[in-house]
């Protein structure tokens, strides 16, 4: 059964720096350092491992401005086998459902059997976006996944729980999240590197995907932005009022 295999990945700035917002109150995503989204290197380590034991293609689908093709040439170093970008001024602000639009839209002009994704994004953390593109696209969802395997047409996974995991079962196609304990993801190497430069990316705009300018207006948007208060000073009780005073900031605090 030969598997073609999508992964939802996104070029994140450094997860080890600090965003910066620009005078809009928007991320500021070109001219700072970015990588793939750690996250999103589970599902496309899962999805190599699927294909390579089924037969088959992964496709990277990503939307971002032109820095994006950093994440992109990653994930081809690890060894998926082609990308889409989606590159267009239209989507900077794109919320979490236009982004959905513009992903299940590049998705669905290509066969796919399965969508894997990660759990959420290290800049946006709604943790809504591939439930969304299950919907947009008719497909069922299966979430939190640490174990995915695929036999007869049925994605079977272990979704985690506090108590231990679900077994959830999907007929294909269907989108599937993955959570950081399913995969150990490869390192890429040298030849991997230099097999990236010859895969083949397409490259879209919002027109190629045939979405309305409704489609791709947000419904939501950052109008003011704050720095998070400092917290107080913590005061240092010594003494012999010592344990009086501890039960006085209890029984304030309501805690007693």
């Amino acid at each position: 059964m030969v598997m073609d295999v999508v992964v939802l990945a996104k070029h994140v700035p450094d997860p080890q720096g600090t965003p910066e917002l620009g005078e809009d109150f928007l991320l500021r995503r070109e001219g700072v350092d970015g990588a793939l989204d750690p996250g999103d290197e589970y599902p496309l380590e899962a999805a190599l491992r699927i294909t390579e034991y089924h037969g088959g293609e992964v496709t990277v689908v990503s939307m971002g401005p032109e820095p994006a093709m950093t994440a992109i040439r990653r994930a081809l170093s690890m060894g998926a086998h082609r990308a889409v970008l989606i590159t267009d001024p239209a989507l900077r602000g794109a919320d979490a459902l236009v982004t959905a639009r513009v992903l299940a839209s590049a998705v669905r002009r290509q066969p796919f059997d399965l969508v894997l994704a990660g759990i959420e994004s290290t800049d946006g953390y709604t943790g809504t976006l591939p439930m969304t593109v299950a919907e947009l696209l008719g497909v069922p969802a299966a979430t939190f996944a640490r174990r995915v395997e695929v036999n007869d047409r049925i994605v079977r996974t272990e979704r985690q729980t506090e108590e231990g995991y679900d077994v959830v079962e999907c007929p294909l196609p269907a989108v599937v999240t993955v959570t950081a304990g399913a995969t150990e993801p490869r390192y890429p190497t040298l030849k991997g590197i230099m097999q990236a430069k010859q895969k083949p990316v397409e490259r879209l705009t919002a027109a190629d995907l045939g979405l309305s300018p409704e489609e791709l207006a947000p419904t939501q948007s950052v109008i003011a932005v704050e720095a998070a208060p400092q917290k107080a000073v913590g005061e240092i009780v010594q003494g012999d009022d010592a344990v009086t005073r501890v039960a006085d900031f209890l029984a304030e605090a309501k805690v007693i």
